[in-house]
């Protein structure tokens, strides 16, 4: 996961909750070791003057016992979610499958841009529907 480490610069886009639904919202990101053992990725939305900032911190460690990723979700609205992961230096996804919501996160990584986006179901991953695309771009 070293190619997730440094500092970035963050787009948020095409978000159904967003006015105008295609608006841009930029960001920055940053990811760095824990003890050699966990990645901790921190992610800041500034809102326009005036409006609150979104703060995220993703944790992500992997079990050596069953060759898995897993990334706790905490952000600051005090929401804590926990992600099954899957990561290849090429290809990063994420998803959980709790009663309240379905979400998954998907994004094609290179050394310099992660590309990806978001999706949630209500309806226990019968359908989806696109949260948002998420870039984040080396700084």
């Amino acid at each position: 996961m070293d190619v997730l480490t440094g500092s970035w610069r963050a787009t948020l886009s095409n978000a159904w909750f967003l006015e105008p639904p295609d608006q841009e919202v930029e960001g920055t990101a940053t990811a760095e070791w824990l003890a050699d053992a966990f990645v901790v990725f921190r992610w800041t939305i500034s809102g326009e003057p005036g409006t609150a900032t979104t703060e995220m911190v993703l944790v992500i460690g992997r079990s050596d016992a069953n060759d898995a990723y897993t990334a706790l979700y905490h952000d600051e609205r005090g929401v804590n979610r926990v992600f099954a992961m899957t990561f290849d230096a090429a290809r990063w996804t994420m998803s959980r499958a709790d009663p309240d919501l379905f979400q998954r996160f998907v994004a094609d990584v290179t050394p310099g841009r992660v590309t990806g986006r978001w999706e949630a179901s209500q309806d226990r991953g019968s359908t989806w529907r696109k949260d948002f695309d998420l870039v984040f771009e080396r700084a």
